[in-house]
This record gives structure tokens, C-alpha cells and sequence, in this order.
């Protein structure tokens, strides 16, 4: 639907402006400033992607590309289903098929970021398993080309006139005016708030970009940064998404910067403790001293306790089994002193030469010889000494 309106930013010293929300007409149809920004904002982002594949994830050009058909496809999708399940009566129909035109009919409008951020996220995962690429490294590559996508695609709704806040006097303030109206409003312009937030973003985690201490930190930082933004600018919007009385996008805003900031805290926390370790190991490594890191202490108090509960569990085993165990232990050393005692079989007797071999071995038996010797030797001399005696009392 075509629509002109006149803007202007009175306290910054610009005057009315007119906008027109159709850019040119083809073949009867019109094109929308919003859809050509939401297309610049697509090819910005796939070239931010591209180019952060290659010169820091080292992710292929292929690879990107069919991300890009994914996340791009099933991005509109989730926006579409997201705005229609939150405003499901503004496109019944008189008949299913007018619902269901109603329902399709993308290019008269009404996406919702966070319904293609979520359905972005899933086609992302599915893609990375299938493509075997580390799902960390995915992320950190295409959460600020969204960033950036995001920040551009916001000056459509600029040229629609649309997402905008309450009346204000601020300095800032943003004046709107139809074609057929005399006098404007003031208002937040909540798209130059959100705009301007992702911006600061975007610088933010790409100055970080190189010195990211884990895989997935930047996805976390974006998540985070844009949920508190969201969080605020969504609470100033006369045109918020409601799911009974809550704003649906403040609500994903909160949980998207708690859960996102608290991932990203323990995350850096981890990885500083995993790097202190490290570098202890690296440390008592060239000293040759032994390492024990927390979790070899751990380990090893693990299976110590583990030990000593079994130690008690062989305590308290039945008493008849341990008196068998024993029983076992006896017979089994009665056996080898039997064989012991056993005498050779003849089979394993030795040979006679084998024993007149071993004689010389014997030592005591040439003591033996000695002392007879020394005895007969001793006995002879005193023999003949009494010889000589008997001689010499011969009378001649």
C-alpha cells in the first residue's frame, strides 16, 4: 500500500522531508524502499560473513553460500510465522484461501527480527552438522553480519513510518506527519535508537574479533548486547508485538541478555582457568617435575575412594565365603609341599656318569682322607719309636 509522509527532526534543525514508501513500479507492482533496504542489508551481511570465513575461521566460500540459502530462506520464514502468530487476526480471511494469501504475502509487509533470528539459528545448527564445520565458529561468523544487516535493515521501516515510540520533547525527537494531516507528532524514533545501538555493537565485537578466547563468544556477545538494547528501546514502541499483556519482543530481549550474559561469563571464566592450567603444566614440564592438575587430583581422589569402598565391601563379605577362600589357600599350598616331598621318578634319576661327575663337587671327603692320614701317620712314628726302645734294652 503506498503511503506518503513528511518527517522532520525539528530540535537537530531539520526541516519536513517527504518519504514515499514505494520506490518504482514494475510491470504494475510495486517496489517498497523496505524490501530493497532488507535486501542491501542481506548482501551487506553475506559479505561481512564471507569475508570473516576466510581470513579467520578459514570456512570455505561454498560453505558460506549455502549458508546464505539456509539462514536467508528460512530467516524470512521465522519472521513471517513469528509477526503472523502474534497478530493471527488481522489475516483471517472470508475464506482459507484469503487467510492463507494474507499469510504469504511477505512483500505487503510484517516480519518480526527475532522470528528469523530463531529460525536462522536452527537452519544454522542443522547446516553445520551436516557440513561437519564447528558450530562455534559458524556462529561467531554470522552474528555480527546480522548485526549488520540489522542496522540497515532498520531505515525501512524509516521509510515506512513505522516503529516508532511515544510522543516526546526531546531534543531528538522525530516528527511525523501524513499527507493528509495538518500538524505532526513528535515521537521517539525508536529505528534510530535500535539502529544506532546495533552499530555500537557491531564496532564492538569486531574490534574483539581477533582476541575472541573461545569458539562462540562473539554469537554470545551479540545475543546479549542486542537482548539489553531491545529490552529498553522495545518498552518505548506504540507498536509492540503482545502476547497477552506482555511485549513478546522486551520478553526475548530480557532472556536473550540474561541467558547470554551469564553463557558468556562462565565461558570466559572456564577458558581463564583452562589457560592457567596449561600454563603450570607448561612450567612443571620443563622443571621435569610431575603434574597435577585439579582434575588429575580429581581423578586420582575418585579412584581412591572407589578403592577403599571396595576394601569394604570385601570386609563385609560373607563370612562362609571368606572361610572357602581360605580353604582354597591351604589346599593350594598343601599341593606344592606334596610335590616337594615327592620322590623323582626314575625317568628323572641321574645317570652314573652323571654322579661320578659330580663327586669332585663333594667337598667334605677330602677332609675325611686328611684326618686318617694324619692319624695312620701319627701311629707309625709312635710305633717305631717303641721299636727303638725295645732295641736299646737288649743286652748285647
Amino acid at each position: 500500500m503506498e503511503k506518503t509522509t513528511y518527517i522532520s527532526f525539528p530540535g537537530l534543525g531539520i526541516g519536513e522531508f517527504r518519504v514515499d514508501n514505494v520506490a518504482f513500479t514494475v510491470f504494475g507492482r510495486n517496489v517498497m524502499w523496505y524490501g530493497i533496504i532488507i535486501t542491501i542489508g542481506i548482501i551487506a551481511a553475506y559479505l561481512y560473513v564471507n569475508y570473516r570465513a576466510k581470513h579467520n575461521e578459514r570456512i570455505k566460500s561454498d560453505d558460506v553460500m549455502d549458508y546464505a540459502i539456509y539462514l536467508v530462506v528460512f530467516g524470512i520464514i521465522g519472521a513471517r510465522l513469528y509477526y503472523v502468530f502474534t497478530k493471527f487476526d488481522n489475516f483471517k480471511g472470508d475464506t482459507f484461501g484469503d487467510t492463507l494469501y494474507n499469510i504469504i504475502a511477505v512483500w505487503e509487509g510484517g516480519l518480526a527480527i527475532y522470528g528469523g533470528i530463531i529460525a536462522g539459528f536452527l537452519a544454522l545448527v542443522v547446516v553445520s552438522l551436516v557440513k561437519k564445520i564447528r558450530l562455534g565458529k559458524a556462529l561467531d561468523m554470522v552474528a555480527p553480519g546480522v548485526m549488520l544487516g540489522q542496522l540497515i535493515g532498520r531505515w525501512g521501516n524509516f521509510c515506512n513510518a513505522e516503529a516508532f515510540g511515544g510522543e516526546t520533547t526531546l531534543p531528538w525527537r522525530m516528527g511525523l506527519r501524513d499527507v493528509s494531516e495538518e500538524s505532526a507528532i513528535y515521537v521517539h524514533p525508536t529505528f534510530l535508537y535500535e539502529s544506532l545501538w546495533n552499530l555500537l555493537g557491531f564496532i564492538l565485537i569486531n574490534i574483539l574479533y581477533k582476541r575472541k578466547k573461545f569458539d562462540g563468544q562473539n554469537f554470545l556477545l551479540y545475543i546479549s548486547w542486542y537482548g539489553f538494547g531491545r529490552m529498553f528501546i522495545e518498552g518505548l514502541r506504540t507498536d509492540s508485538l503482545y502476547v497477552g499483556d506482555f511485549r513478546i519482543s522486551q520478553l526475548v530481549g530480557f532472556f536473550c541478555f540474561f541467558f547470554g550474559a551469564a553463557l558468556l561469563t562462565a565461558m570466559l571464566i572456564v577458558t581463564r582457568l583452562r589457560k592457567k592450567d596449561a600454563a603450570l603444566a607448561a612450567a612443571l614440564a620443563d622443571t621435569g617435575d610431575a603434574v597435577l592438575l585439579p582434575s588429575d587430583l580429581k581423578t586420582a581422589a575418585e579412584s581412591e575412594n572407589a578403592a577403599v569402598k571396595s576394601e569394604d565391601s570385601a570386609a563385609e563379605s560373607d563370612p562362609a565365603d571368606r572361610q572357602r577362600a581360605a580353604g582354597d589357600d591351604t589346599a593350594q599350598e598343601n599341593d606344592a609341599a606334596k610335590k616337594k616331598a615327592a620322590p623323582m621318578p626314575e625317568a628323572e634319576q641321574p645317570l652314573p656318569s652323571d654322579r661320578t661327575e659330580e663327586a669332585p663337587a663333594q667337598a667334605p671327603a677330602p677332609a675325611a682322607s686328611s684326618e686318617a692320614t694324619e692319624r695312620s701317620a701319627s701311629f707309625d712314628i709312635s710305633a717305631a719309636y717303641a721299636d727303638d726302645d725295645e732295641e736299646d734294652d737288649d743286652p748285647a
